[in-house]
């Protein structure tokens, strides 16, 4: 799959006359049964040493069955003044498969991180992480020596309530095959209708960065396999971490949709009252997650980080 994408590499946009497109690259990775290459797109200025030092790049973190494009229109917006890297997360995307799903797991994920963060030379950087990279990004922030210096969670909190992590459930390991992108779509449209803001165009380039196309027809862009381990951690032992959220020391911006299922009124809370340093912003009439995809929800984010 990488092989290919290195070959044909699409996302291309116009800022005046000149060409905005990311850099494709591969990182190589570990997990308990072998090596596995991590895909992801890097915007805006490469590093270069003794020059980029002072620069924070900003490292963005998709959900739990998405991938790096999701973050395209924000990356585009950010590039002419910081360098945005956009993991693949093992299992999706471009990146590789791994060989058992017991591996699909936060410390494999952040594991992965660390080195795509080594990969790109981000010694210090911000996060933005949706749903699943949200995750990701509060236990990364929590640790000792943490490398972030500004963490954006957008619409999830350290606990997930049980009705939307069994609304996931319903879909999450489906491996349906598609005659043609317009199937693709119908069925991104469904599945992601909580999605905001969405137009045709986003949805229909969606669906293109969502499929892949085989012999037999187009298949989703990430591992059926991956349900396995969602089944057995977060739907029977209600997966929490609020015992990492409490210590964060980093400046946080929390991001809700007011309709989100994922991060509920009293989830906010009960975030506020544990880390009272949090800020929190909120999108009106949006579900899970906000898209990130309009000068509405990207302008924030980058006033928040730029902040001194």
């Amino acid at each position: 799959m990488i092989s290919s994408l290195l070959e044909k590499i699409k996302g291309q946009s116009i800022k005046g006359e000149e060409i905005i497109e990311p850099r494709i690259g591969v990182a190589n990775s570990i997990s308990s049964k072998g090596f596995h290459k991590l895909m992801y797109r890097e915007w805006g200025e490469p590093f270069v040493p003794g020059v980029s030092e002072d620069t924070i790049p900003v490292m963005c973190l998709h959900g739990l069955t998405r991938n790096s494009r999701d973050f395209d229109q924000l990356a585009k917006t950010f590039a002419p003044t910081r360098r945005v890297i956009c993991p693949d997360t093992v299992g999706r995307g471009h990146s590789d498969w791994l060989r058992t799903h017991d591996d699909y797991n936060l410390p494999q994920y952040n594991l992965d991180v660390a080195v795509i963060a080594a990969r790109t030379r981000a010694v210090h950087y911000d996060v933005i992480g949706t749903s699943l990279g949200g995750l990701m990004g509060i236990i990364l922030a929590s640790m000792d020596r943490s490398p972030i210096r500004r963490l954006v969670i957008n619409d999830i909190a350290p606990e997930i309530p049980m009705v939307a992590l069994q609304r996931l459930s319903k879909y999450l390991g489906e491996n349906p095959l598609f005659e043609n992108l317009e199937q693709v779509e119908a069925y991104i449209r469904e599945k992601y209708s909580s999605f905001k803001p969405m137009n045709d165009d986003n949805w229909k380039a969606m669906a293109e960065n969502s499929a892949l196309k085989s012999e037999e027809g187009y298949r989703l862009t990430y591992d059926p396999a991956i349900a396995k381990n969602y089944h057995r951690y977060w739907l029977l032992m209600h997966f929490n971490v609020w015992n990492y959220w409490e210590t964060i020391t980093c400046p946080v911006l929390v991001i809700r949709g007011t309709e989100s299922d994922f991060l509920t009124e009293s989830l906010v809370e009960k975030m506020k009252q544990t880390l009272p340093h949090a800020e929190f912003i909120e999108f009106e009439g949006v579900g899970h997650t906000p898209t990130l995809n309009s000068k509405e929800q990207i302008d924030p984010i980058l006033e928040w980080l730029n902040k001194e």
